[in-house]
Parts: structure tokens; sequence; C-alpha cells
């Protein structure tokens, strides 16, 4: 393994002690605001996690502590703190600026390609969208349930977003000239500040809601590209989930929380066998499923079947048809701090967001470890850091998903039976710290951050495509062998 970077050009030290002192100075700001709640309350009983009232109204939720002096600035941590931060970072992405959400206001937040370039928005709209395909090499397009809207009848397309804080993308850059100056090396144990965040946001065209649900989705005017390639079409489009991955203190892996709205799927219900909805979703249509045809697509043409996705585990907290799986968490802590802290949030919300809800998220086990030692123990698990086997290190949901990004790789197996603990899939599975060339770091787990890189290097983005599928390919092969 080799050591960190001990030594940069004059440039590039700037540019770094820069974001440090920046970040420094942010950070001091930010303790002497939130230093009454340096860390999370627990209501009742060490049992119970639930939101602060400072998140509420909406309007004014701060943003969450997450450097010196937060909750993360320990040496032991609880299973709740995460599932908080979770919840409050949201809302701060989501609260109202004006007549646009936070993440949308192009300040702190900037939306990006998926090489990680800053996106140049159209006139009248708060967002491009020009990206169908998901994660994983089959390439699977996710299409809604047309029978959802009965009037219109149609199974729009669902669309990707993606956008990165300017900590993070200033600390790409300042990466991305270390690397190929030749200073930092392409293996070493880099991490991205606290502070560093990528949003992934998924939405569809409003005409796929019906018009009285319609009010109960986000929406926004958003610039649609056309077949051409080169023109867009204003859209009116409803925000369906979000990915919200973010460092804080002592967690270099990043925290990778997702969000859906609550009428795109139901639950697959292990202890029937069964997926089944008794009215019309957004991406499930009423009726039942078995098996996994709703969420397994056949590569360049459709799912096997269509208009029935599905969450593979609730919160992703994985079970079998005799309850909990055994992992390397106990359980029911997880899924109970996350049904507690969904409650305690939808009785304090009161605008459209009342209708999204939590549905997990992972992160590794860095307790009481130095910075170094929390970058050495992110490389030397390479692709098993998101292991859920008992005594491995992942933490949170452990087959975390969000049924509207990762709607068919929540699973490698091809029959359900097959799914155990050893071949589980969350956002590790694919985020690990081995880039697509091979090379090992903590800045690898970003995928946006590695085609950066890789396009800065000449490679074309069919290029960094199919390095990305040939890694998403073995991984999934090397999963379905695990029975």
């Amino acid at each position: 393994m080799k050591k960190p970077i001990t030594a940069l050009n004059t440039t590039v030290l700037a540019t770094i002690l820069a974001l440090c002192f920046l970040s420094c100075k942010k950070e001091k700001k930010e303790e002497v605001k939130t230093e009454v709640r340096a860390t999370y309350t627990e209501k009742n009983d060490d049992s119970l996690c639930l939101s602060e009232a400072s998140w509420f109204p909406h309007s004014q939720t701060p943003p969450p502590a997450e450097g010196k002096g937060s909750p993360f600035d320990v040496s032991s941590t609880t299973n709740c703190i995460f599932h908080q931060w979770s919840w409050q970072k949201f809302l701060w992405v989501t609260k109202p600026e004006g007549s646009l959400p936070l993440f949308l206001n192009q300040k702190e937040i900037i939306q990006v390609t998926d090489a990680m370039q800053p996106v140049t928005q159209q006139q009248g709209t708060s967002v491009v969208l020009t990206d169908t395909i998901q994660a994983g090499f089959e390439h699977g397009v996710l299409k809604v349930n047309p029978t959802y809207n009965s009037t219109v009848n149609k199974a729009f397309t669902v669309h990707y977003s993606i956008h990165t804080s300017l900590i993070m993308q200033k600390s790409a850059e300042a990466f991305k000239a270390a690397l190929a100056s030749g200073e930092l090396p392409a293996d070493n144990l880099q991490a991205f500040p606290v502070g560093s965040l990528e949003l992934k946001v998924a939405w569809v065209d409003a005409k796929a809601t019906p018009s009285d649900k319609t009010e109960n989705y986000y929406t926004t005017t958003a610039a649609i590209i056309n077949k051409d390639g080169k023109t867009y079409t204003n859209t009116e489009v409803a925000l369906l989930g979000m990915h919200v991955v973010g460092v804080v203190e002592n967690h270099p892996e990043f925290i990778w929380a997702t969000f859906e709205h609550n009428d795109m799927a139901p639950n697959y219900d292990w202890k029937v066998n069964s997926a089944s909805s008794t009215s019309e979703k957004l991406l499930f249509a009423e009726g039942s499923t078995t098996g996994l045809d709703g969420i397994t697509f056949i590569k360049d043409d459709k799912p096997v079947l269509a208009s029935k996705a599905f969450d593979l585990f609730q919160y992703g907290v994985p079970v079998t048809t005799s309850g909990y799986m055994q992992t390397s968490q106990k359980e029911p802590e997880n899924f109970n701090n996350i049904e507690e802290i969904n409650a305690s949030v939808a009785k304090n919300l009161k605008d459209v967001w009342k209708n999204y809800f939590y549905n997990g998220s992972i992160w590794i086990d860095t307790d009481g470890l130095t910075q170094e030692q929390q970058a050495q123990k992110i490389v030397s698990l390479g692709g098993k850091i998101g292991a859920a086997t008992p005594g491995s290190s992942a933490r949170g949901s452990l087959n975390c998903a969000n049924v509207t990004m990762e709607t068919f790789t929540q699973t490698s197996q091809k029959n359900i039976s097959d799914i155990n603990v050893t071949n589980l899939q969350n956002c590790f599975t694919c985020h690990n710290p081995i880039s697509f060339a091979g090379n090992t770091s903590p800045i690898y787990l970003s995928h946006i951050f590695d085609a950066y890189i890789k396009s800065s290097e000449g490679k074309s983005k069919e290029e960094i495509d199919l390095m990305k599928d040939e890694q998403h390919k073995k991984t999934a092969e090397f999963l379905r062998t695990l029975k």
C-alpha cells in the first residue's frame, strides 16, 4: 500500500491549503452556531430515534453539524445519528430559497454531468435532463406504470440529474491537478473533505401523475433533451427520488442515504413471497408479482415484467421468510430507528416534502480510527467494503437501494431464493475504492470523480462507460457465485 501524499507542487499545495482554510473557517463558524446542539438528542429513552425541533419549519432547516464538534467527532457512534444526519441533510437541500429548493439554486450546490462537468442551465428551467440510463451493465431504463394516470396512459421514461457541493467540486479540481502532475500517485490515501456532497435525483414528466395527485409531488420546469441530442423541450417534471451522499467527520467513505416518494412502489413481502398493491402506483400496476421479474432488466430491451417494480427490502434492511438476516449488525435497531425518525419527521413537515420518506443509508464502522487508519481501512476492504456478513464493517441499510434509480440492480441473483447475506447488494457494491482503471483510493468511491479524471486523461464518454460496465459486470458475476 502506498503512503499518503507528502509533497505537492506549489500551485496544487496553495489550492489545497486555501480549500482547507475555507473549510476550517466555515467549520469554526458552524461550531459557534450549533454549539448548543453539538449532539443529536434522543427523546424519552435510548430506543427512540427522532427528528429535532430545530429542523422545523422546513423553510428554516439548518445544515447538519458535520465536522469538528459534531455528533460524528467521537470515538464511538450510535446508529441513530446517521439517520438523523440523513433526514436533516435532505431537509436542508430541499428547503425553499425563493422559488426553488436549495439544491437547484446553483449557488452552494451545482448541477453536473456524470463526468463532473458543470451543466449549462437552459432559459426558463431549473434543471437539465439528458440521462435515462440506470447504473449497471444492463443499461436499464425505467418507465412508469401508464395506468397510474389512465387519462394519459403513457409509460413515460424516468430521467436523472446529478448535483455536487462547491466544496466537493473544488476539491476534485485540486485532486485532478495533483494526479495530472504526478505529485499524487494513482494509488493513494486521499479523501474528500467534510462537506463534500453528491445528489442524484430521479424525475419524470409530471403528466405521468394523475391531476389529483400531482400536487403531492415536488414539481419544477426541466429542459429535457430531444432525440436529436442537441435541442431541449421545457417540461414540467415531478421529483420521484433522491440520493443524498455526503462526507462527515471520521467518515471519508461518505454516508449514502436515499429517499423516495411514498407512492412509487410496494415493498416485497418475504413472508408471503410477493409484492402487491391494491391501488395503482407510479411504478407498480395494481395486483401482485412473485420473484424477481419486476426488477430484472433484459439488456437493451425492457424489464422481464413491466410496471411491477418494487423495493426488495423495506428500508434496505435484509430479511428472510423467517425474519431478519444475521448480518454485520444487530437488528431490529436499525430498522426501528428508520421507522421512528420517518414518523417523527412526517408529523412535523407541512409542505410537499411530507410525501417523501427516508429509505435508509449505509456507511462503515470507523469508530476509534485516525484519519489515516480510516483511509487505510477503506482501501484494504476494496471491493468487499459493502460486505454484510457477520464481522464485516458495513453498517446501516445493508441492501440500500432506491427503487427509482437502482430498480434493476437491487440484486444480482437470478432467483429470489438465492439471495442471502453473502450476496447482498448496496451502494458500496459498485462504489468502492477501486477505480475503473484498477487503482485504489477513497476518492474513487465517487464514480463521477473517477469519470472526471478519466475524461481529463483523454478518455471518451464511450470508453469510460465501457470501463464502468466491465467493473459492474465483474461484480455482478462474482455475487452470483455466492449462493
